[in-house]
């Protein structure tokens, strides 16, 4: 018995893959974090993300996009890249843990009313945890963009957007997808109607 041959993986095969869900997936939970944002920016709050490899690399992004790309010749969104300090990861990693590196800088830096958005791909690494258990416990409102099940996150964050891809580049590519959007809908929101 023959096998049959599985097709190659191309480049139109990942687009394909990525063109279909961003055509049938349901965007009002993005347009509500934005508002939420948009909430912390009007009050002066400070807003502090996280995640872990690419993700990492996602919060990143978004904060230096809320941080200037909104607001480039007015008040900034104060937002915070918890991922952003080597220095700090690494002692804290050393001296306490690596499951520690967010939390403990939110207890130093965070306020009640302040925001925190986790980017992670399961939702179950033991950093993400700690840091919204710990914002939590602060009084600090919660948001996770998760892939793959949402795992324990998705039942621990106040809101969450959430990919149900069992695809890690995907769920990336789609975090990319929500951190521009927001960026967009707040600019077009500190410009105003008519500008």
């Amino acid at each position: 018995m023959n096998a049959v041959a599985e097709a190659p993986f191309t480049t139109r095969t990942y687009t394909g893959a990525l063109a279909d869900f961003l055509t049938h997936f349901d965007w009002s939970p993005v347009d509500r974090l934005a508002e939420r944002i948009r909430q912390l920016w009007t009050e002066d709050r400070q807003l502090f993300l996280c995640g872990n490899g690419g993700s990492a690399a996602n919060a990143l992004h978004l904060a230096n996009d809320l941080l200037y790309g909104v607001a480039p010749a007015g008040r900034a969104i104060r937002a915070d890249c918890l991922c952003a300090n080597s220095s700090v990861l690494t002692c804290l990693a050393n001296d306490t843990g690596f499951e520690n590196v967010f939390a403990l800088q939110l207890r130093a830096k965070a306020l009640a009313g302040d925001g925190l958005i986790v980017f992670s791909g399961s939702g179950n690494s033991a950093n993400i945890l700690h840091a919204v258990a710990e914002a939590r416990k602060m009084g600090v409102w919660t948001c996770g963009i998760l892939g793959f099940s949402g795992g324990a996150a998705l039942h621990l964050v106040d809101d969450v957007i959430h990919f149900p891809l069992d695809d890690m580049e995907l769920s990336e590519d789609l975090q990319m997808v929500v951190g521009h959007s927001i960026k967009r809908i707040l600019r077009a929101a500190a410009k105003g109607p008519g500008q």
